[in-house]
């Protein structure tokens, strides 16, 4: 498998579960309903760390442009790659919520608040302030990539330390999950903007019934603000960590 197509795969298993996740708790008759915020957190993160152990080993499972940006501005990714890994999370991202309509497919129909339909594939922000709302996605993805830098260093993983490396998307996926619940209910926390404009364009382009508009004008605020947090991040890990 190319790095590419490792990307593409990746980045949908994690829209699968992270999209999925949400689905469950926000549309009408599901077991899930209304089953609240832990459990959408706790999707997500287990979502990452899912993507990270099938691909990791292939391309890194980046599944994030925030961190594959993050990476080459600091020299531990080729930029030459960057476009190709790019185009991979944006296929994996659409693609996953694709998935994500069909496993829901009678549950569209029955739910009646375009909000929460559009909910299931893009992020809204609880208080509309596109400004604030960029700062709240820097803060989370800077949270992001220092912990994605740090957590496989080898000083946190080897067998001294009680935590083989094999532990490690695991520990990715705690560092999605904290991010979520602490941090995630400004705007949901894009914290990848893949993560939302796949999904946001497989919202717009699919027959979902009452869905409503897929609000563009705020499509920028999960683009933006991840990619300068994850510059952000990775610049901030390299001057103090100086690796």
């Amino acid at each position: 498998m190319s790095p590419f197509v490792a990307e593409i795969i990746g980045t949908m298993l994690l829209i699968v579960l992270g999209d999925g996740v949400v689905a469950n708790v926000l549309l009408s008759q599901c077991k899930g309903q209304n089953a609240g915020w832990m459990v959408i957190a706790t999707g997500w993160g287990f979502g990452v760390a899912v993507a990270v152990y099938c691909v990791g080993t292939i391309s890194g499972a980046h599944v994030n442009p925030a961190v594959t940006l993050g990476l080459a501005s600091i020299g531990q990714f080729a930029w030459k790659d960057v476009p190709i890994y790019l185009l991979g999370q944006m296929i994996g991202a659409f693609l996953g919520a694709v998935i994500v309509w069909l496993a829901y497919f009678p549950h569209w129909s029955l739910t009646q608040d375009k909000a929460l339909i559009r909910g299931v594939f893009c992020t809204i922000p609880a208080v509309r302030r596109p400004r604030w709302n960029v700062v709240t996605e820097i803060v989370g993805t800077f949270v992001l990539l220092v912990g994605v830098l740090a957590i496989p260093s080898v000083k946190n993983l080897n067998p001294n330390s009680g935590f083989d490396k094999g532990f490690g998307p695991f520990l990715l996926g705690v560092l999605v999950w904290s991010i979520g619940l602490s941090l995630g209910g400004p705007t949901g926390y894009a914290i990848n903007p893949a993560r939302d404009l796949g999904p946001r364009l497989a919202h717009f382009l699919l027959p979902i019934p009452g869905k409503g508009e897929s609000d563009w004008n705020y499509a920028w605020v999960p683009i933006v603000g991840p990619i300068i947090g994850g510059l952000l991040g990775a610049c901030f890990y390299k001057f103090f960590w100086g690796t």
